[in-house]
């Protein structure tokens, strides 16, 4: 096992556990904290795997700017924990938890498989560089970049509209 491998395991239980604690957290706060924390480590695991165009993208984009939206949205609506709506039922939590080691044990059996057999992933040198992708973006993809941002525009416009409406 190579010094690589190991902290992207570590990473990979990191991102794991803070996924779970999305969704376990009754606070709203603590689970987009979690959030954060899940958006930070899937970044330094695209640096691992030496994509780094990725990895500077998800850690500025989602950890940066996304979150902090969705924070201020949580902290501006006064979000708390929500009470509970009924009485916790022990059958359907352990039913989830079977199923989910189901699915994770599918899923495992499906990728660890074919990657020892074959050696793991290939890719060429330059893959997930930002010249490469620059160079992909703007020759071959031009047009659908252009309507991606084209669509972010008109996102950005009806927003504004809908919200000069409200006031």
């Amino acid at each position: 096992m190579s010094g690589n491998l190991i902290i992207f395991g570590i990473l990979a239980a990191a991102a794991s556990a803070s996924a779970v604690g999305v969704i376990a957290f009754k606070n709203p706060v603590r689970s987009a904290l979690s959030l954060v924390v899940n958006f930070f480590t899937i970044g330094i695991i695209y640096f691992t795997l030496n994509l780094d165009l990725l990895g500077i993208s998800q850690i500025l984009v989602y950890t940066g700017l996304i979150m902090i939206l969705f924070l201020f949205c949580i902290l501006l609506l006064n979000l708390g924990a929500p009470e509970m709506l009924s009485e916790k039922s022990w059958l359907k939590t352990w039913a989830a938890i079977a199923l989910c080691a189901v699915m994770v044990a599918a899923n495992v059996s499906q990728v660890v498989g074919p990657l020892a057999s074959s050696g793991g992933p290939s890719s060429p040198d330059d893959y997930g560089k930002a010249a490469s992708v620059g160079k992909a973006l703007f020759t071959g993809w031009v047009y659908a970049f252009e309507i991606a941002s084209v669509l972010l525009l008109v996102g950005i416009v009806g927003s504004i509209l809908v919200a000069k409406r409200r006031d």
